[in-house]
């Protein structure tokens, strides 16, 4: 399907940005500096792109004031070029229609409620006692289990499954392959036998929360697992059970957070972090990318650990001395405290008695 066609000053008004050049140039898509052609929209948000604005194509280029003086085509001026591309991306996609009501091949329990202008897609099954807000859009194939609330204008996407006991707020987006509510990795050791525990908490999210495609969002044992409100999770991330989530946080993908753990604010968790059980983290705490979190952070900032990537020849040799280094701190507070010690006899009179 074709987008719409915009003009530079429709663009311009929506975003509150201030045209330099052509208003009434005709904008049919979104590119790349380096690849867009003369009716599109491109962006400068990143300087490590800064040295493709003077070979753009585009027909205009959200900028900010201070890289103006370095765009030869048209632009339009903003604080936030990123953000701008943010909202106005929008506009060009492709829309996707979802019919109101239930689809013949959709099994829909007869306790359950599927409020007004909602969408079931084909095959989807919706279980005892659950509740589909207003137009809320649960997708083919998808499952939602007994007891489970979807809240209004909340869509899953294809395949997502909804275990039961599971709350999910209003505006969410729960993409492909995504697991809410799976069992927590709770198990007894008995006699070299695992006993498993029953994970009765269930899940609870907030409104304005996305979860990416193959995310687990593991169930509380006896209390919910709660990501809050404007939360965004990449994908193939694992939340285990009766971790606990704050308002606006951003988890990328690959992240690991374990048991109990509670997260705060407006933190970010870079690609492939783990966070170990039973940890807390305060609010604008933000990690770096494969970081290992294995001790509680109570002050905002940036973390990270690990070692940067170098050759395997000096890795190995890293390592080697990596072992020694309690032997050498060992080594280096005995010998501060024999020159402690000697500064000090030194350092003494003798009366002569």
């Amino acid at each position: 399907m074709k987008s719409r066609s915009y003009t530079l000053k429709e663009i311009a008004d929506f975003l509150g940005a201030e045209v330099h050049g052509d208003e009434s140039l005709i904008i049919s898509g979104l590119s790349t500096l380096k690849n867009a052609s003369a009716t599109d929209l491109t962006f400068l948000a990143n300087p490590k792109y800064a040295k493709d604005l003077g070979e753009t194509a585009a027909g205009a280029v959200l900028i900010s004031a201070e890289a103006l003086d370095r765009c030869h085509t048209n632009a339009l001026v903003l604080a936030n070029p990123y953000l701008g591309y943010a909202k106005i991306s929008h506009w060009f996609a492709p829309a996707e229609s979802f019919p109101e009501g239930v689809h013949p091949s959709a099994t829909v329990a007869l306790s359950a409620v599927i409020q007004a202008g909602a969408s079931v897609g084909a095959y989807a099954v919706i279980a005892e006692g659950v509740t589909i807000g207003a137009d809320a859009i649960v997708g083919s194939g998808c499952s939602v289990g007994m007891g489970s609330q979807i809240g209004e204008r909340t869509r899953l996407a294809p395949r997502a499954t909804v275990y039961p006991n599971v709350t999910i707020g209003q505006e969410c987006l729960i993409h492909s392959g995504a697991v809410i509510g799976s069992d927590g990795f709770g198990f007894a050791q008995h006699q070299g036998e695992w006993i498993k525990i029953a994970q009765l908490g269930g899940v609870v999210i907030g409104n304005k929360v996305e979860i990416g495609a193959n995310t687990t969002i593991d169930s509380g044992a006896l209390e919910p697992t709660r990501i809050g409100n404007g939360v965004i999770i990449d994908n193939q991330v694992q939340i285990a059970h009766n971790v606990q989530i704050g308002d606006g946080t951003a988890i990328a993908g690959c992240v690991g957070i374990a048991g109990s753990a509670v997260i705060g604010r407006y933190c970010s968790l870079g690609g492939g972090v783990g966070v170990a059980g039973h940890l807390e983290i305060s609010d604008h705490v933000h990690i770096t990318g494969m970081s290992l979190v294995s001790a509680s952070i109570s002050k905002p900032g940036v973390y990270s650990s690990g070692t940067a990537l170098t050759t395997n020849k000096e890795w190995r040799k890293n390592v080697a001395r990596f072992r020694n280094l309690d032997d050498l701190a060992r080594r280096l507070i005995r010998l501060e405290k024999e020159v402690s010690s000697a500064s000090n006899n030194e350092g003494s009179v003798d009366d002569g008695n």
